[in-house]
């Protein structure tokens, strides 16, 4: 929830393409101000990365940092924790407590996911950014801080406030600078240089001695996936492959851990392979049988289009998995299922 420190330096972040080295100098251009910054990105983009680089580069860097994800907690607790609270303010408020904004005097205050707050949040908020002033739940006395904001979110800030659901005079006073991140498929330059990184970080968190690299396929496949999880998701995929292969070269990487053959998937499945929007295609006419054995059609079905890929593909079983858009692995687990590798 929480991220405080005194000391530090900014965090780094690599990366060679163009869209990041811009971002870069936007970051280094607004760090030094006393200005609020907005920071928009996709998810695993690395919005507080680039919110505590804006820290640790302005004249604040040795006060307080604090992180609060607004998502994370209903609207009584938030404004709580934010505000802070007076004993007996609410049950269970049994001693006075301070908030974020009283911890973070002199320093920076992030607020992740502020999209997610309450309008009456919001409002309060805007008051501490005009004029540095809120009073704690419960309580009468008006308390004056002295703190920066930077403020976060993967939602369409002024698409909302047209809506009437985020306040449009603090998106005003947030918007002061906007930081958009690009997401990491359009930063292919740096798609390998992270994974290289990430690689490496997690060999020696195994006790290895050097991290023996990626095969040229799996550089071709780094650079093409979408990356929708953006660095997260790339550095989750990394640390899987590196855990998996151990001292060898990595040539198969895991992009979904839930991927399986014998994953139960709700709705549309192997049976509905063929369908037409009428929803009758190869499917027996249910309303004429007393009985219909579900698995074994379903089996069946699933033998067929294996044997029809094997042999479309000459038995080659790499390229029939990516005929069928499956890894070696998946297909291997299809045909291990019904007996077919002999």
């Amino acid at each position: 929830m929480e991220r405080m420190s005194k000391s530090g330096s900014a965090p780094r972040m690599l990366g060679e393409s163009a869209s990041f080295l811009e971002m870069q100098e936007h970051i280094s251009a607004v760090a030094p101000l006393n200005k609020p910054v907005l920071i928009v990105g996709e998810r695993g983009t690395g919005k507080e990365l680039v919110a505590a680089r804006l820290h640790y580069l302005s004249r604040r860097w040795d006060q307080n940092f604090l992180k609060i994800n607004c998502a994370a907690m209903s609207e009584t607790l938030l404004e709580a924790q934010l505000f802070g609270h007076e004993a007996g303010a609410y049950t269970g408020a049994t001693k006075q407590r301070m908030g974020y904004f009283e911890r973070a005097d002199g320093g920076t205050l992030f607020l992740d996911e502020l999209a997610n707050t309450d309008l009456s949040v919001q409002e309060k908020i805007l008051r501490v950014i005009e004029y540095g002033e809120f009073e704690r739940l419960g309580g009468n006395e008006t308390l004056s801080v002295d703190v920066r904001i930077i403020a976060a979110t993967n939602e369409d800030l002024p698409e909302l406030a047209r809506a009437g659901k985020f306040r449009e005079d603090l998106l005003d006073r947030l918007a002061f600078d906007v930081i958009t991140l690009p997401p990491l498929r359009e930063r292919a330059e740096d798609i390998l240089i992270l994974a290289e990184h990430f690689a490496v970080g997690m060999v020696k968190e195994l006790g290895g001695e050097y991290f023996a690299g990626f095969s040229a396929k799996i550089e071709k496949h780094l650079g093409h996936y979408p990356w929708p999880g953006n660095i997260r998701e790339l550095k989750n995929v990394v640390e899987r492959a590196v855990y998996q292969h151990g001292d060898s070269v990595i040539g198969n990487l895991v992009f979904n851990p839930f991927d399986s053959p014998f994953r139960p998937v709700p709705g549309r499945d192997s049976l509905s392979a063929g369908i037409d929007d009428a929803g009758n295609e190869g499917v027996p006419d249910l309303s004429v049988l007393e009985t219909f054995d579900f698995k074994s059609e379903v089996q069946n079905i699933e033998i067929k289009l294996l044997k029809q890929a094997l042999e479309k593909n000459q038995f080659n079983q790499k390229k029939a998995a990516d005929f069928l858009n499956l890894s070696y692995h998946q297909l291997r687990g299809y045909l291990r299922k019904y007996d077919l590798l002999g």
